[in-house]
């Protein structure tokens, strides 16, 4: 059976498109992209370190931040040796707010994570 026979394009009363693949093709088209997004992340830290910007870290800390159980803010902290008072203090917040942050009890506002990021010395992105 050929590729053009296993993916279907629907047409909603609405006019949308959309396509039906088979969930093998789907996870592949995800996983791809995961790698491109990885492979733009390499390549932009090459390019912040070549221009002396960007942090060596150890292994631990990188695996650290792509852990899901983990909140990339303490992980943040804790590699800039940070407390939760001092980084509260430096982002203008209070360190029950941080902690709470750090805990998952709460969500910060925008607002809240530029002031963390500036005081982290990372991108926006770097937190979420």
């Amino acid at each position: 059976m050929s590729e053009a026979a296993v993916t279907q394009i629907i047409t909603t009363p609405a006019g949308e498109r959309l396509v039906v693949l088979p969930e093998a093709k789907f996870n592949a088209l995800i996983e791809a992209a995961e790698d491109a997004i990885d492979r733009s992340a390499v390549d932009s830290w090459q390019h912040e370190r070549a221009l002396g910007r960007a942090d060596d870290m150890p292994l631990e800390v990188m695996e650290q931040l792509l852990d899901p159980n983990r909140n990339r803010i303490q992980v943040w902290r804790e590699f800039r040796d940070l407390t939760g008072s001092k980084l509260a203090e430096a982002a203008g917040l209070s360190a029950a707010y941080i902690s709470q942050i750090e805990r998952g009890q709460r969500e910060p506002g925008l607002k809240a994570l530029k002031a963390i990021a500036t005081a982290l010395s990372v991108d926006l992105d770097d937190l979420v």
